[in-house]
């Protein structure tokens, strides 16, 4: 009796024990670090095998501080769905894209460059194993391949080379910019892989941007423009058929505004695709079908849809498939090809993964997908229609050791009753009643919008900053996707109107709730997005303690006589030319209310960046400076563009923005007092040589 009084008591003290052990002491894993951020894989791309049995994908492995200054490596693998055995093919320091298989199954094509000063070739490489082959020789790299259905031959998209006389006056130096003429077509070119001779160039009067090969093999879809003008490919790009034989071209769509992406019917008769609805709409929101012999399309999505479709396939003859965006979910919905009511047969909610492309077998029965949710950066996934879904690939094993913050979806009604939707992360130590200092990341276009997957990035660090206690708001604002035509048409002729209206009232929601400390509040983005950070450090300067701006807009006005895309500013954003409206852009920007900033601004992005020039940057830096500003940085990264490709620019962004926060918000360090260090480069992990 005495033994078991005994062990009775041993274990009610064991229980005792582990009761008073603190949250804290339970939680022996670590947040994300900025390091993790900087190593995590991602899924590149994704082909299935015909006969749904294998997949080849690529993933990427970011680079290390110390490695020579690129972007992420991209390695090619090949796995097995049955066994789930996984083979590597191309790996190491490499960059393999694009991976495609012949229509017997037998062999992949991919992208790759190898040897110095080389170009991006097609190459093949056998199923079974074996040594890759370069199948295409072009002079210019190689943007984009098919193979033509009778498997012995290759077409691909290359721009035309330069002439001999060219290549002379560039070597005296006389290579002048003559800016936006003289521009070089992209073509389509078709390589025989029984001969090695050269390649037969079927196109020349037009930039083909992607084409699609029929079913039959007799004529290729090609989207295309009269000039190669990234504001062309947005705006004014039609599809046309292209007969392989004559080389004859027709137009087929006449599609007002943005065209997505397209695809033949098995039977070879008609294209379905994705485009705008109007010229004003900013993004591809519609499905359509057309006959290639009528060329009248019809529009299979419902009215007054709730989401954005993004993607077409087809099921069978009379069945079309789509993939669309509706809220923070995307789904996959199958529409009779002639028209009438859609069924939902994946829907991400049912989940809990997001994805953004499908790659279906051709019996339409197998699927892969990458696949991301709130605790997975992005693995390779299978699904055998109406089947549980399967996980192929585990990139980031070491996320098992690291705890997460909760993230979830909130909701509120803006100050005109509109419902605005976000996705919130706690802190990881989050507890019920107590306040945290809160980060804003704001999504850029503005035509896009935060899905419920994995949002943490170099530039969007939210899961580090939630194991830094912060809590992290990503809102969905009016003009984003995924919510109807309507909802994203708020911000058309209005920018920086209600779309940003809405950011201020997710603010004031989370205080007001009595999660978020009112009195410490950062907010950043990149893009559209750091034009908001420039908005709220000037216009809103009230409502945040610091901002993080990266390729951001600042002075509407010169950005429409600057950027890469100004028919895009023009027809989907501002609605007028700019001698209409002098007046609202110039109040709209966040130059003119720099004399007003109480905010500390980090800003920063690319030196070379075509879509917003790094003027704009400099102008608002100037105009904080010029008005006595004491707490503003601009920090550019020479050789970049619209975004850090490289990874020193990733790496020192990513730090840089975590110290500025910490800064200014959580630590609440005056303005007027010293900014955080310049030089971080201590905490980039370099092999530097001591003083």
């Amino acid at each position: 009796m005495k033994k078991k009084t005994s062990r009775i008591l041993v274990v009610v003290a064991v229980i005792l024990m582990l009761l008073s052990i603190s949250p804290a002491a339970v939680q022996a894993a670590d947040p994300v670090s900025p390091v993790d951020v900087l190593n995590t894989r991602t899924i590149g791309q994704a082909a299935i095998s015909p006969d749904g049995n294998w997949v080849a994908y690529t993933y990427r492995t970011p680079r290390s501080p110390n490695d020579t200054p690129g972007s992420a490596y991209e390695e090619l693998h090949l796995l097995n769905i049955k066994t789930g055995k996984s083979f590597p093919f191309v790996t190491g320091k490499v960059n393999a894209g694009n991976p495609g298989w012949s229509p017997d199954g037998t062999k992949i094509a991919f992208t790759t460059h190898r040897g110095e000063n080389s170009k991006n070739q097609v190459w093949i490489i056998p199923r079974d194993g074996g040594e890759a082959v370069q199948a295409t020789f072009s002079p210019t790299p190689v943007l984009e391949f098919q193979w033509h259905p009778n498997g012995k031959q290759i077409a691909y998209i290359a721009a035309s080379p330069q002439t001999e006389r060219e290549l002379e006056l560039k070597k005296k130096g006389y290579d002048f910019i003559y800016y936006e003429e003289n521009l070089k077509h992209r073509n389509i070119y078709i390589q025989d892989l029984d001969k090695k001779g050269e390649p037969v160039q079927i196109t020349t009067d037009k930039t083909i941007w992607s084409f699609a090969i029929s079913p039959d093999g007799s004529a290729i879809a090609v989207g295309a423009t009269d000039l190669n003008l990234v504001d062309q490919r947005y705006m004014f790009q039609k599809i046309y058929i292209l007969d392989i034989t004559s080389k004859k071209m027709t137009r087929l769509t006449d599609n007002p505004g943005k065209l997505g992406n397209y695809a033949w019917s098995p039977d070879s008769k008609r294209i379905a695709y994705t485009a705008a609805l109007t010229r004003a709409d900013h993004a591809v929101s519609q499905a359509y079908v057309v006959d290639i012999a009528t060329k009248t399309p019809i529009n299979l999505t419902v009215e007054k849809f709730k989401g954005h479709v993004t993607t077409a396939y087809w099921k069978d003859n009379n069945t079309v498939a789509y993939i669309s965006g509706e809220g923070v979910w995307p789904t996959l919905s199958l529409v009779p090809a002639n028209g009438g009511n859609r069924k939902i047969i994946f829907h991400s909610k049912d989940t809990g993964l997001v994805f953004r492309s499908l790659e279906f077998s051709k019996d339409f029965r197998h699927v892969v997908f990458a696949g991301s949710s709130p605790d997975i950066p992005g693995d390779l996934y299978y699904w055998q229609v109406g089947k549980k879904i399967k996980r192929l690939t585990n990139l980031n094993p070491w996320l098992a050791e690291r705890v997460l913050g909760k993230q979830e979806i909130v909701r509120f009604n803006a100050r005109d009753g509109q419902e605005i939707e976000g996705l919130l992360i706690y802190p990881v130590d989050y507890k019920k009643g107590e306040t945290y200092p809160l980060i804003v990341i704001v999504h850029g276009g503005p035509e896009s919008h935060y899905s419920n997957g994995w949002l943490t990035r170099y530039a969007e660090p939210g899961q580090t900053l939630a194991g830094k206690g912060y809590l992290v708001y990503y809102p969905n604002y009016r003009a984003s996707t995924g919510y109807g035509v309507d909802f994203a048409m708020a911000g058309y002729e209005d920018a920086a109107g209600t779309e940003f209206d809405d950011i201020a009232d997710g603010i004031a929601y989370l205080v007001n709730q009595g999660m978020a400390d009112g009195n410490r509040v950062g907010l950043g983005g990149g893009s559209y997005g750091g034009y908001a950070a420039g908005w709220f450090g000037t216009y809103y300067t009230k409502l945040v303690r610091a901002v993080c701006m990266f390729v951001g807009i600042s002075d509407l006005v010169s950005k429409r006589g600057t950027t890469d895309i100004p028919y895009e500013e023009l027809y989907v954003h501002s609605g007028k030319k700019l001698e209409e409206m002098w007046r609202q852009n110039l109040e709209r920007s966040p130059i003119y209310w720099a004399h007003q900033s109480k905010t500390a601004f980090l800003i920063m992005g690319g030196a070379d960046d075509p879509r917003v020039h790094p003027s704009q940057s400099m102008e608002l830096f100037r105009r904080l400076k010029m008005n006595d500003h004491p707490a503003a940085r601009l920090v550019q990264y020479p050789g970049e563009g619209h975004g850090n490709r490289k990874q020193p620019g990733q790496i020192d962004l990513i730090y840089r923005i975590l110290d500025w926060y910490d800064w200014y918000v959580k630590d609440a360090n005056p303005l007027d007092g010293p900014m955080p260090p310049l030089d971080i480069s201590e905490k980039y992990g370099l092999n530097l040589k001591k003083k």
